[in-house]
This record gives structure tokens, sequence and C-alpha cells, in this order.
């Protein structure tokens, strides 16, 4: 992939609406898979969205990404401190550890449409009570009953106390854009996430089944995956010791040494220590030296296929 999403919405004057179109649907459809295996991904943004002349879209920089499993109890996973602060939903903004959804990807994907359309970050806060207000500008001050949702409670003391903000309607937003996408982006940008399609939604009737996919999208083809078991990231609820990272680290450098690795699987006694350090390698070629000087002048150490030469 050549470019990301970014680089081309800074880059590009001439999208069409087509673009637009085109893009939001394998965005839509890429997520719609990337839930269905119970993974969020957490940090949407144009620069982790691959590009290439054609207009392929990939998503890309899983680092913050999680599976959500139902009865996940670490409050490690629902660390409000995903996603890059201008596309994260407004139910992340706080610090407070409590389950959310993947809806928080769905804002994401809303936010990187919207500068699509415009060229520009839909809501580029310069802290989290500024990202609030535009919102809240944009979308309207929300109801009580949402606003009791927010987890944060200086967040929810802020809203409350906001003076009444009407929303702006899209069209006077986006001027140029299509009404169907737009009445698709109000969804995606709910301030509520429970009024946000989720992503079983958005893949089977809702979203790319939508009017403004009219010729692009088949629910038939729409790649499907299952969800990822516990079985398959057991080692992320494993409570380890610092031997036993030690251990998984040495196992990890034995996989770049594969004699090595064969030496320590047969139990040989080449390799019974466990963790060597820097010193005992020092030591054991240091009396390879003793040994073999005497003889030969110069001795090669055991563990080392050839001579070092100075250059």
């Amino acid at each position: 992939m050549e470019s990301d999403l970014h680089q081309v919405i800074k880059a590009n004057d001439d999208l069409t609406r087509e673009h637009y179109r085109f893009f939001l649907y394998q965005l839509l459809r890429a997520l719609k898979y990337i839930h269905a295996a119970n993974v969020y991904h957490r940090d949407l943004k144009p620069k982790n969205i691959l590009a290439n002349a054609n207009c392929k879209l990939k998503i890309c920089d899983f680092g913050l990404a999680r599976v959500a499993f139902g009865d996940t109890p670490t409050t490690i996973f629902w660390t409000d401190y995903v996603a890059t602060r201008w596309y994260r939903a407004p139910e992340l903004c706080g610090s407070f550890f409590s389950k959310y959804t993947a809806a928080i990807d769905i804002w994401s994907i809303g936010c990187i449409f919207a500068e699509v359309l415009t060229g520009k970050p839909l809501f580029p806060g310069k802290n989290v009570v500024h990202q609030l207000d535009l919102m809240t500008d944009l979308l309207g001050t929300p109801s009580l009953d949402t606003i009791s949702r927010v987890r944060n409670e200086k967040a929810r003391r802020y809203l409350s106390s906001m003076r009444k903000k009407q929303s702006v309607p899209f069209a006077q937003k986006f001027p140029n854009a299509d009404p169907l996408a737009l009445k698709l982006l109000g969804r995606l940008l709910s301030f509520d996430p429970s009024k946000r399609p989720t992503a079983e939604e958005v893949c089977i009737s809702k979203a790319l089944a939508d009017p403004y996919f009219k010729g692009l999208a088949k629910i038939e083809r729409e790649p499907s995956c299952q969800p990822i078991t516990k079985m398959e990231f057991e080692f992320e609820c494993r409570r380890l010791t610092k031997e036993d990272v030690q251990e998984l680290i040495f196992l990890e450098i034995l996989e770049y040494h594969p004699q090595l690795l064969k030496d320590k699987v047969n139990g040989t006694e080449k390799t019974n220590f466990i963790y060597p350090s820097a010193v005992d390698q020092f030591r054991k070629q240091f009396a390879c030296l003793e040994e073999n000087g005497g003889k030969s002048g110069f001795g090669i150490p055991l563990d080392r296929k050839h001579v070092s030469l100075p250059r």
C-alpha cells in the first residue's frame, strides 16, 4: 500500500462523491469483519488506514486492539486511554474504568468519513473539555439520560451545566455531500453509543444495505469471521512472574538460533543453563581462549563459527 488515508485527504482535492462512498463502504465492511471476531480496534484514524492507487483501503495498526470477552474482568482492557483524541467517542472522554462497546469504533469511522468529506478533522479538540465543546456544538447538548451514562464524573457535571445547544443540520455543515451519506453519518455520530449501529447491524441490513451503497454492497458476499475464543488468548489471562517473563524472552531469542533451540529441546548438556547472562558468556569464551591459546595461538570459542577480525 503506497500511502494512507491521511495523505489522501491532505493531498487530493479532486475526490468525488464516488470516492467518498467507496471509502466508507470499505471501512464499514472491514469493521464488520473485525467486530465479528469480537475485536475492538480502539485506534481508528486516517493514519491507520492504508491506501493504494486503486483507492483500496486496509485498516492497520492493531497495537491497541483487544478481544472483548463477555466476562472480561481486567480494568486494563477497559481503560479510556485509547483512540487519538480527535476520533475518540464521547463515552471515552474520561479516565474511569468501565465497559464500553464496539460503538467506539463506529464513532471513529464517522469522524474519519466527515474528514474525508471536508478535508479537515471534525473534532480537533485540544483537551477533553474542548473536545466535548466541539461535539456538542455540532450534535447539540445530549439528553440527561445520555449524560448519565458518561462515566467520568467531571465530564457529566460539565455536560449537565452546559448551556442548551441545538444541533447543527448536517446539510448545513456538509453542504456538498450526498443526503444519503449524511443520513448514515448522523447515525454513526450519535452521541449516545446505544443509538449507533453495531457491527452486526452495519453488516446485515442497515448500513451496507443502505441506499447510499446501492450497487456496491452485496450482503451474500460480505466477509465474515468466527469469534475469537478464549483458548486463543489464554496467554493474556495468565499471571506472569518475573521468571516467567525471562523464560519467554529467552525462548523468543532461541527462535532466531535454530541449533540452540534444537539443543534445548533435546536437553543436551550444552543448554543446561537457563538464562545465560553476558558475564556467563564472556567467562565461557575466555576459558575457551585460555585452553586453546597455548596450542594453536588463537582459539575460536565453541559457540562461534568464525574468527572476528578488525576491519
